[in-house]
């Protein structure tokens, strides 16, 4: 049974004060629990009511009843278990290589997973924050990555003073830019993508090199501008379909 104090502890980490405060965050879900088990993440505790990973003996687990699970569940619907796992420590050494995917100011958690999913994907090693960026711990984002959080390195930086003396092409996406489909579009650079209501900020769109825009070809002028995280993936795409059609 679970203590009125775990429950506390556990249901505050949907704040990133607390997830600090105690170097905890939560993963849930079969799939992410699994991909976390293969990570260097450590698992410091398993609260489940069926146990996926009888083999993994190293990992402390709890038995809980569907009950209980709802009280410390961040899902309307809670699968199977929940993950308490250590913050990974910080890595400051950052080395790009190939593609990059900066991110100014992304708010919506959402939106954060999938970028972090479509990384993965896409074979895309990093992705650079801006501190006021949503957290990569939170539940929300850790829930809609579906693992790929684990592989994908993402930084929290200034963002603005990182990009001033990089020295390589700098993307950003912008309604008024260059069609995607008519640039020869390098496989080394940083591709920027702006915040869901204001896009990207002044001081970063004066740092990029090169203006993309995704063209529209619908008849209905009245259509709403893409979401950031489908954005991301058609640009993503064009960029990878380049590779191929070179070889």
């Amino acid at each position: 049974m679970l203590s009125n104090n775990v429950i506390k502890i556990i249901t505050s980490l949907s704040s990133k004060k607390y997830r600090q405060k105690y170097n905890l965050f939560v993963v849930e879900g079969v799939k992410n629990i699994g991909e976390v088990i293969k990570s260097s993440i450590k698992i410091k505790e398993l609260f489940i009511t069926e146990d996926f990973w009888p083999d993994e003996n190293s990992i402390k687990k709890t038995y809980i009843d569907e009950k209980e699970l709802k009280k410390i569940s961040f899902l309307s619907t809670p699968n199977v278990g929940l993950a308490l796992c250590e913050l990974p420590s910080n890595d400051e050494n950052i080395k790009l290589n190939g593609l990059t995917i900066a991110l100014d100011d992304i708010r919506d958690p959402g939106n954060l997973g999938t970028i972090i999913r479509l990384a993965d994907w896409f074979g895309v090693e990093n992705i650079l924050c801006t501190k006021e960026s949503v957290d990569l711990y939170n539940p929300k984002v850790v829930m809609s990555t579906m693992g790929s959080f684990t592989r994908v390195k993402v930084h929290y930086i200034e963002l603005e003073s990182f990009l001033s003396t990089y020295k390589g092409n700098i993307f950003g996406t912008f309604m008024e830019g260059e069609s995607i489909y008519e640039q020869k579009l390098p496989q080394e650079g940083i591709l920027v993508m702006g915040n869901e209501a204001n896009g990207i900020s002044k001081p970063i769109e004066n740092l990029t090199t090169n203006k993309l825009s995704i063209p529209f070809f619908g008849k209905n002028g009245s259509t709403e501008s893409l979401n950031v995280a489908v954005a991301t993936s058609v640009i993503l795409g064009e960029f990878k379909s380049q590779i191929s059609n070179k070889s």
